[in-house]
Formats: C-alpha cells, structure tokens, sequence
C-alpha cells in the first residue's frame, strides 16, 4: 500500500487547507493536491493527501472514508500508482481504459473500437482494380 490516499466526492468549495486541517487528525500530512480543471480553473471534485507513512494512510482511510464533510459523504481509498504514458511523469490516479496500456483495438465501450479486419481503403482500390479489367 502507498502512503498517498484518494479523496474522493468532494464539495468543490473545498480548500487545500482544509483538508489539510481535516486529515492531520490520522497522522502526519506530507502533501496535500487538489486538482483543478485546465480549461475553467475550478476544483475538480478530488484530491490526493500523503502521509509520512503507510500506517497513517491506512489510519485515515479507515477514519474518514464515509465522512460526512460539506454536505456529502467523503470516499477514501488509497491512491494507486498511474502508469507513466506520453507527457505524464506518473503520479497517482483511478486507473482508465484508454491511453498507451489500453487493449488494441480500442473500447467497445462507446460503440468504437473493432480493430481487427481490412480498413475501408484496402476495399475501395480492390474495387477501383476490378473496374479497370
């Protein structure tokens, strides 16, 4: 287990300091990061708090996880490690299906994907050949 936990449904008036204040009750805080959104510089509902050890994220996890906080109930696991892909440096995330690691083919999630077979190219020169015989 990491020593970074994942805080997750919060309100988005929610400041760093906080959930500093808040999580300093389970153990030493190292780090607290509240991600914004890029395009509107609002909070995005999320943040990632470290502890000095594995033992005080494991204390705050099972602390505050259900936490009542702003209104809404706090989910609080812990961070797993992201995968370093193009123009990431790592880090900590809820993993995703899609990036560099995703199955080929892409995501059937979204009626996309397929992967397999001839591309519609290949099909429209076999047919210009056939005309020209």
């Amino acid at each position: 287990m990491s020593s970074k936990v994942f805080v997750g449904n919060l309100e988005f008036s929610t400041t760093k300091d906080e959930l500093e204040t808040l999580f300093a009750e389970a153990g030493s805080v190292v780090d607290v990061f509240l991600p914004s959104d890029r395009a509107t510089g609002r909070p995005r509902g999320f943040a990632f708090v470290e502890y000095s050890s594995e033992e005080e994220a494991a204390a705050a996890i099972k602390k505050f996880d259900g936490y009542e906080m702003g209104g809404r109930s706090l989910r609080v696991n812990a961070a797993e490690a992201r995968s370093p892909g193009p123009g990431r440096g790592g880090g900590f995330a809820p993993s995703s299906g899609f990036g560099p690691n995703a199955p080929p083919g892409g995501s059937n999630r979204f009626g996309g994907g397929g992967g397999g077979g001839k591309s519609k190219g290949s099909r429209r020169n076999l047919r210009a050949k056939k005309r020209s015989l």
